[in-house]
């Protein structure tokens, strides 16, 4: 605990040294310039008449194709394999639904309330329902060298992932209907007004908050929702956490780390040299990230478990994500080894400190690391790298005092309306399953379903059944795991 509290304070300490010299106000950078996704493109590219390039948007394509990739298979496999073995395609359908859900919401009315026009600096117009005026040939302000059908493609994927990843605190214990309509309401009261603030032209993009690829959006967003969630819908029966398949786990870490690369090289949109350097600083983050994480690991349990480096290695994702396309190579080294430690205390010692029941540390990562990405940004943003951000350690400390006004909006924000959220679901279908059917679990109570057709013998000995009555292989496996 001590070793956290310190190098905790020593990050934070960059947070009131940027208020004290923020007396000299950001110079204001051109709302294209702020937004992720297009803080990428080449000054002379945004003064030229749209254009689309063949080679960006074959990028691009590729990218979207990424980012999907993240959510299915990778989020489902990551969180499925965390699960008990008896909420393992309950967990996955969460993820599973989310994105169709969200598929159909986004080219409804998702996409035009956050990135067509605005009204007031807090949400887009409806000037695109239904994608009306979008056509082959269309592009987009906010994307001039890709097609716009494009631009809407990559960007529901983000929105998808965004709903998907809180899911990780509610698991094991949230009827399914509850999480249907949650998604549903979550992402249009939560996640598209603050994706517009900060992508779309909004009142953080005219602050200048610098968000290359979800720092805030996503991963505050989706952490704190995650968190309020976790405290509205209470503990578990059964407040353990016990991965069925650590293989699936691994497997779904990798996968989003691959997909990663369409995620934060991809805001660049377009097939150029930031789009390298966003590539490979989330590379390197993440992988100092993992080792982080396992050494401190090592230190603290006296293990370094495989668990523990696929959590190290996705809070290293998360943390850079903001900073992907701002910052040097330094800067991502830094970001990574504090991501791997700070959300590695951020579990270990204070969730069971507090006695939250977040199951899958969505918040202690996502939220945490997040946070911590964003804020840094503020600090380590390189304009060698990206003219649209300069921070403390390059003359401007008014860019840490931004970060920190974004991610706290963005807190306070989701922090109320995830709680809302969570009342009219409470009122319209209720929250939680029965005991019954949590402690039968959640996949024959709900899905009337199994992850693994196993048969149980009193011997501990399990064998896979075949409808007609055979088997495949016999294995052996202990009674706390047969549940």
């Amino acid at each position: 605990m001590r070793t956290f509290i310190s190098i905790f304070m020593i990050l934070w300490f960059f947070v009131p040294a940027g208020m004290v010299f923020a007396g000299e106000k950001t110079q204001p950078v051109p709302a294209a310039a702020v937004v992720g996704q297009t803080a990428s493109a080449p000054a002379v590219a945004a003064a030229d008449a749209p254009k689309i390039d063949t080679g960006d948007t074959a990028w691009m394509i590729v990218a979207t194709a990424l980012v999907m990739l993240m959510t299915l298979p990778g989020l489902a496999l990551f969180y499925g394999g965390l699960a008990k073995r008896k909420d393992m395609l309950n967990t996955m359908a969460m993820s599973f639904v989310t994105f169709c859900i969200v598929s159909v919401l986004w080219v409804l009315y998702g996409y035009t309330l956050s990135f067509s026009g605005d009204i007031g600096g807090v949400i887009g117009n409806g000037a695109k329902l239904l994608l009306s005026g979008v056509g082959v040939g269309s592009i987009g302000d906010l994307a001039k060298t890709i097609p716009e059908f494009i631009f809407i493609m990559y960007q529901l994927t983000f929105a998808a992932i965004t709903v998907a990843l809180a899911s990780g605190a509610y698991i094991e214990r949230m009827k399914f209907s509850a999480w249907v309509l949650f998604s549903f309401l979550w992402m249009t009261f939560a996640y598209l007004p603050v994706a517009h603030w900060v992508w779309g032209g909004g009142f953080l993009a005219k602050l200048g908050a610098l968000d290359f690829a979800g720092g805030t959006v996503v991963h505050v967003n989706a952490g704190i929702a995650a968190l309020v969630g976790a405290l509205v819908l209470g503990k578990r029966r059964q407040a353990t956490l016990l991965p069925n398949n650590l293989t699936s786990v691994v497997t779904g870490a990798g996968l989003l780390w691959f997909g990663w690369f369409g995620f934060n090289a991809g805001s660049a949109l377009a097939a150029n040299g930031l789009a390298g350097a966003a590539f490979l600083n989330t590379n390197t983050a993440t992988a100092i990230a993992a080792v982080a994480w396992m050494a401190v690991e090592w230190i603290h349990s006296k293990k370094p478990t495989v668990l523990g480096l696929a959590s190290g290695a996705v809070a290293g994702l998360v943390a850079i994500t903001p900073a992907a396309g701002f910052v040097n190579v330094s800067g991502a080294l830094f970001i990574g080894a504090a991501a791997g430690v700070v959300a590695f205390f951020s579990v270990a010692a204070m969730k069971p400190r507090f006695g939250y029941d977040d199951t899958l540390d969505a918040f202690g990562i996502h939220g945490v690391a997040g946070t911590l990405g964003a804020i840094l940004t503020g600090v380590f943003a390189d304009p060698s790298i990206n003219a649209a951000g300069r921070g403390l350690l390059y003359g401007n400390p008014g860019q840490l005092l931004t970060q920190c006004i974004a991610v706290g909006v963005t807190v306070v924000y989701t922090v109320t309306v995830t709680f809302i959220v969570f009342m009219v679901v409470k009122a319209v279908v209720g929250l939680r399953v029965d005991e019954e059917a949590e402690m039968t679990g959640l996949d024959e109570s709900i899905h009337g379903e199994r992850a693994y057709n196993l048969q149980i013998f009193p011997g501990g000995s399990a064998v896979h059944a075949h409808e007609e009555g055979g088997v495949d292989g016999i294995a052996t496996i202990s009674q706390n795991q047969a549940v």
